[in-house]
């Protein structure tokens, strides 16, 4: 008799596996940000953006979640240097965001604090996005923001030609 029930339980276990495997579930995944360099590749997976069918037999294969994506050393290194008055709260190369904390400029008066978000291997402009924000929760008059984002492209420019003369 027992011999017969563990026949009848793999067969559920059989039928289950079956049924399993035919159904899909939608999982997403998209590209992450290197920490530096301008052709630096790293790879995550198991984030937002393309949709891909999976199954129950994806455990035994490859994985076809890994992209890569790069972003621009010198705007990174621009971007510690010049917010390195400000603590910093969170950084992730993976997708090229730095979050920063509450921090005061030298001789200045108000306190701020910085997202930034290096999103090209490019060193250009549209690589970089800058969000900043006052002690009050609100957002830095955009005139400083621009300053700011001034200065960090002009670091990385003086980086990349430091970085040539060597």
């Amino acid at each position: 008799m027992t011999f017969q029930r563990a026949i009848g339980v793999a067969i559920v276990l059989a039928a289950g596996l079956g049924l399993a495997g035919c159904g899909g579930n939608n999982r997403t995944t998209t590209s992450a940000a290197a920490l530096s360099g301008d052709e630096f590749n790293a790879s995550r997976s198991n984030d937002v953006g393309t949709y891909t069918q999976s199954s129950i037999w994806d455990v035994f294969g490859p994985g076809k979640t890994e992209q890569t994506v790069q972003v621009n050393r010198y705007l990174w290194a621009a971007s510690l240097d010049v917010l390195g008055f400000l603590p910093i709260e969170s950084v992730d190369p993976f997708t090229g965001v730095i979050v920063t904390g509450y921090g005061t400029p030298p001789g200045g008066g108000r306190s701020y604090r910085a997202t930034v978000h290096i999103k090209d291997p490019a060193l250009s402009a549209r690589s970089l996005k800058l969000a900043m924000q006052t002690s009050g929760g609100r957002p830095a008059n955009p005139a400083t923001v621009r300053a700011v984002e001034d200065a960090i492209l002009s670091r990385a420019r003086q980086l990349r030609i430091a970085d040539d003369n060597l």
